[in-house]
């Protein structure tokens, strides 16, 4: 192991001068501060291996001189190096460094969550979090919508944020106390836990609404992701608040580890953020920041392959939390079995073969997610109405940006500066403007305000895996238009204004696959070998398809007779399009329900037998 150097530090708890007998020598110790470990010289760390049953290594330490500021670091390769041939010894070793290391972390910072109780997070993150881009998220609803819907669903980005930094620290570190031979060292537990913290950064109003409805629409031409956002915003946050001095102080190094932060947060940067590294380094791992051997760090956060990461336990638990629904996930059940094993030629987070069936509930919860509450039809219909609002302001509201520029909503996005200042209260300033130019965007908001709401007409599916392509959403009020009912459409012409037409698209997260066959397990008889298990080896009853398509129509004419009319154009158009037979279509239009052979049910021909039947029995038993 090489290190510099160093005299013996001051105030060290062992003297240079005189002998002292080991009683005195032990109560001098202890007396010390634990946390000052960095100070401590050679035999001071001598001392430490002593107390913790590992004497017989001391000579080796002492002859590489090992101090206390270089135990943060200290790697298997290192003891290696030291020539400690035992394999257990270096596993010893490595595991009561990281609790020294873990358990002597000064001034941490106790937050009270009501989701994970009380948290402890490092100060680095704290200066991270007590900065005006990171306060910003205090400001921006984590459901959107939701909340006009479910009166609980009121918790914001920043709970959330700093819930994803708990977890990410809680994983790293599981895998690191389990697995020493990961070599996972103080740097990689920060750094993950930093890119937990800030990879919402870049949400804008209403969070998903924001990149999902308005930015498509404000501009088309533009694909906005919310994780490039993250990125520039934790760049404009680190910056602005002169964090680097500060991370260098609690021994990151930059810029190789703001790399790996952004990283986790956005995947592989493009070549113009990576100017700092080589362009001989290998190029078949997409990463900068960490090398291949640690690839299992980047499953982590944000967890591309199968997407159990997470920032979906921390919104499974809190938002059921806050929405009322049962979370049938346990994220700690999943911590006492992960671990590490080698796949190919990468390294992966597995876990045990019996959790297997977990995991396919932890997606069933997200879908049930999805169905109940972030797809609900008045939520959906009030953030398109809100998105409706804010395209008609945004040619006229400015926000002031970098050196005195102003931007619309959706310039914002280009200027951090500005986009800081954009969050859920755009919604009020609108609401409560007087510029007549905000009228129109001014009244849907108070038709939002008023519950006057465009009205729910049906929900529908493509016939089979005939799904509506993306290209295909601007065309379909006006198909919908001319699907005029060839029955009676109660005198009422519609137009393809009067129509929004809502494809959603549900699945497991990863569009049409199965994420479960991108998870590899262990046994318990081998805890290295990694092994796949199909969906025929967990249960029959699993889904035999993981994605599917629904079609919401509304109609922005509240009146009872334009809905009805509606009503009848939108089952027309099922018709037409063969798609599936609308729930309430014997309801509101049965005379056009068997004008498509395959929504005529026998069964409820027999069903009408039957009644009849037992109430003309009833009524003779009452007259006999």
């Amino acid at each position: 192991m090489s290190v510099t150097k160093r005299g013996r530090a001051e105030g060290s708890p062992i003297e240079e001068a005189g002998y002292v007998t080991p009683e005195k020598l032990a109560k001098r110790w202890r007396e010390a501060a634990v946390e000052d470990y960095e100070e401590w010289g050679v035999e001071d760390v001598c001392l430490f291996l002593q107390r913790k049953g590992l004497g017989e290594l001391q000579d080796t330490f002492r002859e590489n001189e090992v101090k206390g500021i270089h135990l943060q670091d200290l790697t298997e390769d290192h003891l290696k190096e030291m020539n400690i041939d035992a394999v257990a010894k270096r596993l010893d070793v490595l595991r009561i460094v990281r609790l020294l290391c873990q358990n002597t972390c000064p001034n941490m910072k106790v937050f009270n969550d009501p989701i994970h109780g009380h948290i402890e997070l490092h100060p680095l993150l704290v200066h991270i979090i007590d900065t005006p881009q990171f306060q910003r998220l205090r400001y921006i609803k984590q459901l959107g919508g939701c909340y006009y819907v479910f009166p609980g669903a009121s918790n914001n980005r920043f709970e959330h944020s700093i819930g994803v930094g708990h977890l990410a620290g809680c994983l790293v570190r599981t895998l690191q106390e389990r697995q020493p031979d990961l070599q996972i060292n103080r740097r990689d537990v920060l750094c993950v836990q930093i890119a937990g913290l800030c990879h919402d950064l870049g949400h804008g109003p209403f969070s998903h609404m924001f990149d999902g409805r308005f930015m498509p629409l404000a501009r088309p031409q533009e694909e906005f992701k919310h994780e490039a956002a993250s990125v520039k915003m934790f760049d404009h946050l680190i910056k602005s608040n002169n964090l680097e001095k500060v991370m260098t102080s609690y021994g990151l190094v930059l810029p190789d580890d703001l790399i790996f932060i952004k990283e986790q947060i956005k995947g592989p940067l493009p070549p113009e953020d990576e100017e700092c590294f080589s362009s001989s380094q290998n190029t078949s791992w997409p990463y900068k920041g960490r090398p291949e051997d640690k690839s299992f760090l980047y499953e982590i956060v944000a967890n591309k392959r199968n997407g159990i990461d997470v920032d979906k336990w921390d919104y499974f638990a809190r938002d059921c939390y806050h929405l009322g629904i049962q979370n049938n996930f346990d994220y700690k059940r999943f911590l006492k079995f992960c671990r590490v094993c080698v796949v190919g030629k990468k390294k992966q987070v597995c876990t045990r073969e019996k959790e297997v069936g977990n995991l396919y509930d932890m997606f069933h919860t997200r879908n049930c997610l999805h169905r109940r509450a972030y797809q609900h039809k008045v939520g959906n219909i009030i953030e398109t109405m809100i998105t409706d609002a804010f395209l008609k302001a945004d040619p006229h509201i400015k926000i002031e940006g970098t050196d005195g520029n102003y931007y619309t909503i959706s310039g914002s996005v280009d200027d951090m500066v500005a986009y800081t200042k954009l969050t859920d209260n755009i919604f009020h300033e609108i609401l409560y403007s007087r510029d007549p130019e905000l009228s129109k965007a001014r009244e849907i908001l108070r038709k939002v305000e008023r519950r006057q709401l465009y009205k729910y007409v049906g929900q529908t599916q493509p016939d089979g895996d005939a799904m509506i392509r993306p290209d295909e959403y601007d065309k379909l009020p006006a198909d919908l238009a001319r699907s005029i009912p060839e029955t009676s459409a109660l005198g009422i012409s519609l137009n393809p204004e009067d129509f929004i037409v809502d494809v959603i698209r549900m699945d497991y997260g990863m569009k049409g696959q199965n994420p479960v066959n991108n998870m590899r397990f262990y046994c318990k008889s081998d805890l290295t070998k990694a092994i796949k298990i199909t969906k025929d080896q967990v249960s029959q009853l699993l889904p035999e398809k993981f994605a599917e398509q629904s079609i919401r129509v509304y109609c922005k004419k509240t009146d009872e007779k334009s809905l009805r009319a509606a009503k009848r154009y939108f089952v027309q158009w099922c018709i037409n399009r063969n798609f599936s037979k609308p729930q309430d279509c014997d309801v509101v239009a049965p005379d056009m329900t068997p004008q498509k052979a395959s929504w005529v049910s026998n069964d409820d021909e027999d069903n009408d037998s039957e009644q009849r039947a037992i109430v003309h029995k009833r009524r003779g038993k009452l007259f006999n």
